[in-house]
């Protein structure tokens, strides 16, 4: 279990407690809950710097990474559905698209082959940081301001609601489209897991 690995691990630790505290209707969660999801994100970016720099990337790594990646995103765009700031059928194309995929590298791996992420798939991922980082953002704003007795409607704005479903919408065309990617790149290889 190389240093990597256990930022990978510690990602998918993570996401659950980031859910924990972001459900909670408190400002000083919310904000703790922005801090744990940054920090989970960059250990994606840090694990990954490790393993290229040091010469340790391992098949686990290979596999794990992205799966704690999407742990920690599906956790994210759950907990938005949940409080209601995004859509919940752009969310369930985005899951369903993740866990097939998921599904799939899991049986290859299970036969002892690995299916490495592309990198659509990676540029992907960022973008779904990106809008989640965006989102959890106005949201924790919105958390302080409410707390400090702000009772303006800029919090309500349906130009900001309407961002983030458009925001949401393209995250998840581009998703979809990575897994498309996936599945055409990787055909013959799932030919021969599912056989």
């Amino acid at each position: 279990m190389n240093t990597p690995n256990k930022l990978t691990i510690s990602r998918i630790i993570l996401s659950p407690v980031f859910m924990v505290f972001f459900l909670m209707d408190n400002v000083y969660c919310r904000v703790l809950s922005l801090i744990i999801f940054t920090v989970a994100a960059l250990t994606d970016i840090w694990d990954g710097h490790l393993a290229r720099k040091y010469g340790i990337v391992t098949g686990f790594g290979k596999f794990m990474d992205p799966l704690a990646d999407k742990i920690l995103t599906s956790t994210a765009f759950v907990s938005f559905i949940a409080l209601g700031y995004v859509q919940a059928w752009m969310i369930m194309m985005i899951l369903i698209r993740e866990f097939l995929i998921t599904g799939l590298r899991s049986l290859a791996a299970y036969r002892g082959m690995v299916i490495s992420p592309t990198m659509s798939a990676k540029f992907k991922t960022v973008l779904q940081m990106v809008s989640i980082v965006a989102i959890l953002l106005y949201i924790n704003l919105k958390t302080i301001f409410e707390a400090s007795g702000y009772t303006g409607d800029f919090f309500e704005n349906k130009l900001i609601t309407g961002i983030f479903d458009w925001m949401i919408l393209v995250t998840m065309v581009i998703t979809v489209l990575t897994g498309i990617d996936y599945l055409v790149k990787n055909g013959s290889i799932i030919k021969a897991v599912l056989k």
